[in-house]
């Protein structure tokens, strides 16, 4: 599916206006260019008046972070979760799909024969099996992402003004590490993933792959053997720290460069830059955490070197230095998403046998294996994972001229968590035998959402101010999930 013409939803980084890719923005010749150079690289970059909020924090005697991150495992174009984490095994063929279930860790909770791994720790998981994705889309992806049934641009034309539930994170509490981004996101497109609407640029996600150095897959995930990214904080010629850190001077450039700014948040953001950029640029914490370099070959190749796994190990890489959120695109291709298995006939994706299948081997090692570095690591008690996409898929294969497709399904859908200091090893609500609708606990995208702020810190009653400066509730319409609190 694509997006209807007329519609644009690329998110531009504020520093767009500086120009850095022509050849004046690259070429060191004043102190504004240096200032270009240096500043261009890091768009897109959300340090959101952290230091103003953990400064209230210590003057109300309250901790700004309580250490926690979320990694979101986001399975772009949305996953059958009858071929996936709600198996049917009774129905007719055409329902139940090609795929046996196999018993999990879990006594009487069966998953698809594909995930064998994840059966083997489902102690470790939640299964939740009545999630209702009603008004979820994609490309763009918006409404399981920010818990608002509003957030959906095909429908509403404000639809991707509402806030991703990381953004809000970002906003409401920041990086667990002042000198590291709150919100990191490794998109295949800027469609797949939920940004920050109105609470403004600074809380977009950092781009995770124009900062580390990743294999580049084709549009059906074939290797082509280049590589990509990992110049982000690279210094322009002629440019050594000693005249970055010249603060004084980098404070003169920005109050000249004010009035060339827009008015659509960007002075804010570079405000929040002209607190912290300098330490991201010199620092060394940041480009060190986006280094896979950094790791020894044991654990490279515990992980393996296909991009989803390596991005898995930066995930890690990038909690354990102070990331509080990060979102994994799991996806090849830039339209709807590798997981949007239609097989429809001359298709990219394929259906469920020769489009689902093989990713389901990939995805349990990935899941697994970072659950497990976690784990080891002593990071799983305050890392929530989340595996989800936008949507079910139907009951029934076959459709658009298929023979194992399934289409889109916003009805019924599951997903899985694990760590977070959260009560696992269950399975919360159930769908119909047929997998067509929810049977018992519904669980809605403002659910989803309580959940984590609650997990995350974050008052589930707070508040932000829309463009007409206007208060709009964080969650507008859910509750945490009991079951998952002790």
């Amino acid at each position: 599916m694509r997006i209807p013409p007329g519609h644009r939803f690329q998110h531009d980084h504020a520093f767009n206006a500086f120009n850095p890719l022509v050849p004046e923005g690259l070429t060191v010749l004043s102190r504004r260019n240096m200032l270009k150079a240096s500043l261009a690289g890091l768009g897109g970059l959300s340090v959101p008046g952290l230091l103003k909020h953990q400064a209230q924090a210590a003057q109300s005697g309250k901790s700004s972070t309580n250490g926690r991150s979320v990694i979101l495992l986001w399975m772009t174009g949305g996953p059958s979760h009858i071929d996936t984490w709600d198996p049917k095994p009774q129905r007719p063929v055409n329902n139940r799909g090609p795929f046996a279930p196999i018993q999990t860790a879990l006594p009487g909770t069966y998953i698809c024969e594909h995930l064998p791994k994840q059966a083997a720790m489902m102690d470790k998981f939640t299964l939740i099996r009545s999630v209702d994705p009603r008004k979820s889309s994609h490309q763009p992806n918006q409404v399981m992402q920010t818990g608002n049934l509003e957030a959906a641009p095909r429908s509403n034309p404000k639809g991707d003004r509402y806030p991703a539930i990381a953004s809000v994170c970002s906003k409401f509490r920041g990086a667990n590490d002042p000198t590291m981004p709150p919100y990191v996101a490794f998109y295949r497109h800027d469609s797949h993933v939920a940004w920050a609407g109105y609470l403004g640029r600074e809380y977009d996600p950092f781009n995770g792959n124009d900062a580390a150095r990743l294999p580049v897959y084709s549009l059906t995930g074939q290797k082509t053997g280049g590589m990509s990214g990992g110049n982000l904080f690279s210094l322009a010629g002629g440019l050594n720290h000693e005249r970055i850190l010249e603060r004084r001077s980098l404070q003169q450039q920005f109050d000249r460069l004010r009035t060339n700014l827009d008015r659509n948040g960007s002075m804010e953001a570079l405000d929040t830059y002209g607190q912290q950029a300098v330490e991201m640029v010199v620092g060394g914490k940041a480009q060190r955490a986006f280094d896979l370099s950094q790791e020894s070959d044991s654990v490279r190749a515990r992980y393996g070197d296909h991009l989803w796994c390596q991005q898995a190990l930066l995930a890690r890489r990038l909690v354990e230095s102070g990331v509080s959120f990060v979102t994994l695109d799991l996806s090849y291709h830039t339209a709807s998403g590798t997981w949007d298995n239609h097989g429809i006939p001359g298709g990219v994706y394929g259906g469920i046998s020769k489009g689902l299948q093989p990713l389901l081997p990939l995805f349990d090692h990935l899941l697994t294996t970072l659950v497990s570095d976690l784990e080891e690591r002593g990071l799983l008690e305050n890392t929530l994972v989340i595996a989800m996409g936008e949507f079910g898929r139907t009951p029934n294969m076959g459709t658009q001229g298929s023979t194992d497709g399934r289409n889109h399904w916003p009805v019924v859908m599951s997903m899985c968590m694990a760590g977070g200091g959260l009560n696992h090893s269950q399975v919360i609500g159930a769908s119909t035998p047929d997998g067509a609708n929810i049977l018992e606990r519904p669980v809605t995208p403002g659910d989803l959402a309580a959940t984590i702020y609650r997990y995350m810190g974050v008052p589930v009653d707070g508040t932000y101010l829309d463009d007409r400066q206007r208060p709009r509730f964080i969650v507008e319409d859910g509750a945490p999930m009991p079951e998952l609190f002790g």
